[in-house]
């Protein structure tokens, strides 16, 4: 199959004022019904058709703008997390394949957020914060988690919510503690201007076609993702699938201290069983996602 990353005529970001610029050329490619959308994913999958392409991946653009911004608080410029994000998209229209049933923008979704994280992950230099993958899964959750936990909290955190934080993702405290420090005061607002008129972020990118097109992508991604869980458990055992959905998959955990009376266990058995169950099913999660195409393949 051609290359397609080298041969787009694509809109640009660069020079003054260049990201208004970029919105601006964005919003003029229009959204793909499923028909159409199909029919061009047909003509580059089995012709090579550069057109069909380059028209699969600018009726995108807005769609990784958006998910783009909701990266926004990690003080790196917007303009390459776009940029990042787009390689994510063309890589994903290389090889998305549209008899799997579902649409592009569902599938593009795991290629572009990969994109925009892994410059976030090279951009905060992983080497003093820790490659592993929990401290990744640390980096790019902790902010979700202090919402649902601690939303008004400012400033460091108090010792009950890096406790439940640190046990949720299974790191430590003080890993939690010295993340948090890292992050604070990065964010950065959605009303922040853009261009030279004042003009905000909502302004360039309101579109309610764009805001439907991420919710039907997202819906499906949580679908998708809830179907895997789902068959995965089924691999553990009774005891095994009791104890993780008490520890991990209800909005408030059971402590290890009642389900270890409750299963006549030691806390630490009932911690070991519980980071062995989530490894079986996370395993198995991978394989199978990757399997059906929802993943991008290392």
């Amino acid at each position: 199959m051609t290359s397609i990353t080298s041969n787009y005529n694509l809109p640009t970001l660069s020079g003054e004022g260049g990201l208004s610029e970029y919105l601006i050329q964005i919003k003029k490619f229009p959204m793909l019904e499923r028909e159409e959308e199909y029919m061009l994913a047909k003509n580059w999958r089995n012709r090579g058709d550069i057109k069909s392409a380059e028209k699969l991946v600018t009726s995108h653009l807005r769609l990784v703008a958006k998910i783009a911004m909701g990266y926004r608080g990690y003080g790196l410029p917007i303009g390459e997390m776009i940029s990042e994000g787009n390689v994510g998209l063309m890589q994903a229209v290389k090889k998305f394949d549209p008899e799997k049933g579902f649409r592009l923008a569902t599938y593009a979704m795991w290629w572009i957020k990969a994109g925009i994280q892994e410059y976030i992950l090279r951009s905060w230099s992983l080497v003093k914060m820790g490659t592993t993958t929990a401290q990744k899964k640390l980096f790019f959750n902790l902010k979700k988690l202090k919402n649902q936990i601690a939303p008004r909290s400012h400033g460091d955190l108090k010792d009950e919510h890096v406790t439940e934080i640190a046990n949720r993702l299974d790191v430590k405290k003080d890993e939690v503690i010295s993340m948090n420090r890292r992050l604070s005061g990065q964010e950065h607002s959605l009303n922040a201007p853009v261009g030279e008129d004042g003009d905000e972020w909502q302004d360039w990118l309101a579109d309610k076609s764009m805001d439907q097109e991420l919710s039907f992508a997202h819906n499906e991604e949580m679908k998708q993702r809830k179907d895997l869980l789902e068959n995965s458990l089924e691999i553990l055992n009774q005891r095994e699938r009791e104890i993780l959905n008490y520890r991990r998959l209800v909005d408030l955990p059971v402590t290890l201290e009642k389900l270890s009376r409750k299963y006549k266990i030691s806390r630490e058995r009932i911690r070991q069983i519980e980071n062995k169950a989530f490894e079986k099913i996370q395993k198995h999660m991978l394989n199978a996602a990757k399997s059906k195409n929802l993943l991008p393949a290392n």
